[in-house]
């Protein structure tokens, strides 16, 4: 069984698209989709600096961009899709729920949103590493911090206002070896983004939709979704709750995956599973010259 997964916002990195929009086509696909949605997609993902990348606005459709152009840069079957983040909104497009013009489409308002959400309160993420979730979560929740992103293999992603955030550095739950502040600009799936929900629901409308046509498995408790409609009332009501990536990885073992693979920018995926799935191969989809690999890998993957 072969999962394509697609990472969440923090993996972009600056120049990550340059080598991307080599591939044939490809320059022209992104010029589409930056039309489509009055960004451009290729100065973002090529020439914008660290800061420029950050953004909420630019980087959600610069990573739902990348995902799908490495992804059928690929073209593979995978039996299992999902997406941490706003990689579920990659994910929903692999799985055959939305076009892909459609993901750029619905990821612009989620983004823009998210942003103006962020920018009425001074707020953030940090990554706990280490740690036993039952000590480390209710001590976050007497911070007033929200556990936004539970990513197992011992990593817990805590959001919440600046004050608290700073609180939690000098205040480590017991066994927590490291608390890292995270460069992205606001508490994602926390009651911060709740104003972004209703931007996203209204946007859905505008979505033609069909049912999964591979297994899709949810983020917001790791379950997988068979029709189109539950998939799109997830993924607007993810924006304000919590990641629960260690379920989907939960879910991934009980389907018998044995292949993982990360769109572009992969890497960070690919790493829990190395932790939380021993047995699984995986391979992160870092620039083109992965490729043969990933290629080979499922070829490997069919042949057992």
């Amino acid at each position: 069984m072969l999962v394509l997964v697609a990472p969440g916002q923090g993996a972009q990195t600056p120049g990550f698209l340059t080598p991307w929009l080599e591939l044939p086509g490809a320059a022209d696909r992104i010029a589409g989709w930056s039309d489509a949605i009055g960004l451009d997609l290729v100065h973002y993902g090529t020439k914008a600096d660290a800061d420029e990348i950050r953004d909420t606005a630019v980087a959600q459709p610069l990573l739902v961009a990348a995902g799908l152009l490495s992804a059928a840069a690929l073209d593979a079957s995978p039996g299992v899709v999902a997406g941490h983040s706003v990689g579920e909104i990659t994910a929903a497009a692999l799985a055959g729920v939305i076009e892909d013009e459609a993901a750029l489409r619905f990821v612009r308002p989620r983004g823009l949103g998210m942003a103006e959400a962020a920018a009425t309160t001074e707020t953030g993420m940090a990554a706990l590493l280490g740690g036993d979730p039952d000590v480390t979560v209710p001590h976050l929740e007497k911070l007033g911090l929200t556990p936004a992103n539970v990513n197992g293999g011992g990593q817990i992603v805590a959001a919440g206002t600046a004050a608290q955030i700073a609180a939690l550095t000098e205040d480590k739950p017991e066994g927590v070896r490291r608390v890292v502040p995270l460069k992205v600009a606001g508490a994602f799936h926390t009651h911060h983004m709740a104003p972004a929900v209703e931007k996203l629901r209204a946007a859905a409308t505008a979505l033609t939709v069909t049912d999964p046509k591979i297994t899709y498995v949810s983020n917001a408790d790791g379950k997988t979704v068979a029709t189109g409609d539950e998939v799109i009332s997830r993924l607007v009501g993810q924006v304000a709750n919590p990641v629960r990536w260690d379920l989907c990885m939960e879910t991934f073992a009980e389907l018998g995956v044995t292949t993982l693979i990360e769109a572009a920018p992969g890497g960070t995926l690919v790493g829990l599973a190395k932790r939380a799935l021993p047995g699984v191969r995986t391979l992160a989809l870092k620039t083109p010259d992965d490729l043969d690999a990933a290629r080979a890998l499922i070829s490997e993957h069919a042949g057992a």
